[in-house]
This record gives structure tokens, sequence and C-alpha cells, in this order.
């Protein structure tokens, strides 16, 4: 099982038509055969040292395995994604785990 947990931060002066917009964008990543288990979420109202909640998006995504990962970071759903969306990104981590 491999684990793709995506955190976006956008621009601060993206509008919510654009965030609404982004998360849909999001939401059409679930088409992609090999996901799994899909969730996508916002900071948690959780005020504790050691949680971060400057993030806008987080996208957790699940493959059962390496291949199926791989089959989706060149899939044409994931492309269109950041070819639509990458300009609204401010900065964006990934964490794998398997």
């Amino acid at each position: 099982m491999i684990a793709h947990h995506v955190l976006f931060w956008l621009k601060a002066d993206t509008s919510e038509d654009q965030k609404n917009a982004f998360r849909k964008g999001l939401e059409s990543l679930e088409g992609i055969e090999t996901v799994k288990t899909f969730h996508i979420g916002t900071p948690a109202p959780i005020e504790r040292a050691v949680v971060d909640t400057t993030y806008t998006f987080s996208l957790i995504l699940f493959f059962e395995d390496l291949a199926g990962h791989d089959v989706y970071q060149v899939h044409a759903i994931h492309k269109a994604f950041l070819d639509e969306y990458r300009s609204l990104f401010d900065k964006v981590i990934i964490y794998d785990a398997e």
C-alpha cells in the first residue's frame, strides 16, 4: 500500500471561486483507476504546537502498490489537473509512505 499525501498552499490572492474550482480539480483525481482511497481536506481547527494549519488543501490518496502510484503520476487526469491549477500553488509538499 502506498499513501500519497499532498499539502497545497494556494497563493494569498486566490479568490473563493478559484478555491472552489481547485477543489473540483482535486475531486477529478478520484477518477484515476488506480486510486483506492481518496480524501480532500482543509486544516482542522486544532491548536497544538505540533500541528501545521497553514496549508489550504490536503489531498490523501492510497494506491495498492507503487505501480498504481506510477500510473497516477502520468495519468491524463493528473496532468490536466496540474496544467490547469499549477498557477494557483504557492507551495506544495508531498509525503509518500509505504
